[in-house]
């Protein structure tokens, strides 16, 4: 059910009446609820409750109790902070993205990221609103699942897919969205930093999930020269995996220069000759696999360190 869908059904819930025929609606409403909460969208959820909630004639139905308990249910994993994720099969594959709520963070070269690039300068202050983004780098079953075949040249279901490139992920994103009616993409450049980092739990490490890079990235130091299956590292604050190592991650935007002023939601630059890459990768050292780290590549360019992870 659409969100205004949804809200429409509450907004008739004066007109429909509750008088016994109707109380089935509870818990329709309750189901729907759930829904957009499990998908990251708790305000949609909460807004459509508190209407029933406030119902005369919904009063009557033996179910009423169930808007109540679900309300607080609600309200409490927003405040008790628990990570939200929602769970998706593609033909018979499964992966999860997790809800990264929005905030503002200072991008770049921050105090605790030693020896920065020149292109992680300036560092400055950007605002994001709400998204989801994949738990996992992309797997190679995932893709298999969806594209029918897998160009990887590591070999391994769990092991994250590459050799793929951006235009590859395209192609890869439009099948995936046919095949769930969803709205997946890269994400933007802003929006992999700010999780890798942790989000609005960051705990301002130089590393996505900490500061010794060895418990939670494959990286030179320890992947014996080939990438691993994902998940198999500690995780970061927003419950997120192998941002730091493993593979590099296509973004959406272009790579361009940064800019000392404030910014809302950006995209990066309108037009450019390459696109972003994050994360740092098997074959990188500890340098490369910072949060703050930049890397670029042709669309069309491939190779058996670049992967993605999805978001919307």
């Amino acid at each position: 059910m659409k969100k205004n869908v949804f809200l429409i059904l509450f907004s008739l819930l004066p007109v429909l009446g509750f008088a016994q025929g109707n109380c089935h609606l509870v818990d329709e409403i309750c189901q729907k609820a759930r829904q957009f909460a499990n998908s990251g969208d708790t305000e949609t959820a909460l807004k459509g409750l508190r209407r029933a909630q406030n119902d005369n004639e919904l009063r009557a139905c033996p179910g009423f109790y169930k808007i109540a308990n679900l309300i607080n249910e609600i309200e409490g994993k927003k405040k008790s902070g628990s990570i939200v994720k929602k769970t998706y099969t593609v033909n018979g594959v499964s992966f999860n993205m997790v809800q990264v709520d929005g905030g503002t963070f200072t991008m770049g070269a921050t105090s605790e990221q030693e020896s920065p690039y020149n292109d992680e300068k300036p560092a400055h202050q950007v605002t994001l609103s709400s998204y989801m983004i994949g738990e996992t780098e992309v797997t190679q079953e995932l893709w298999q699942a969806v594209m029918g075949s897998n160009p990887s040249y590591f070999g391994g279901a769990k092991y994250p897919v590459e050799e793929v490139s951006w235009d590859d992920c395209q192609e890869f994103i439009k099948k995936l969205n046919q095949l769930t009616d969803g709205h997946f993409r890269l994400p933007t450049e802003a929006e992999w930093e700010f999780a890798a980092r942790g989000g609005n739990r960051s705990k301002k490490t130089q590393y996505a999930g900490g500061s010794n890079l060895g418990s939670v990235a494959w990286y030179e130091g320890n992947s014996g020269n080939t990438t691993h299956d994902v998940a198999t590292k500690s995780p970061n604050e927003l419950g997120l995996y192998d941002m730091s190592g493993n593979v590099w991650e296509w973004c959406q935007d272009w790579y361009g220069s940064y800019s000392s002023s404030a910014q809302t939601n950006p995209t990066g630059p309108s037009s450019g000759s390459c696109r972003v890459l994050r994360g740092g990768s098997w074959l990188n050292n500890a340098r490369r696999c910072r949060v703050a780290t930049r890397d670029r590549g042709a669309p069309s360019y491939r190779d058996d360190y670049l992967g993605l992870r999805l978001a919307f």
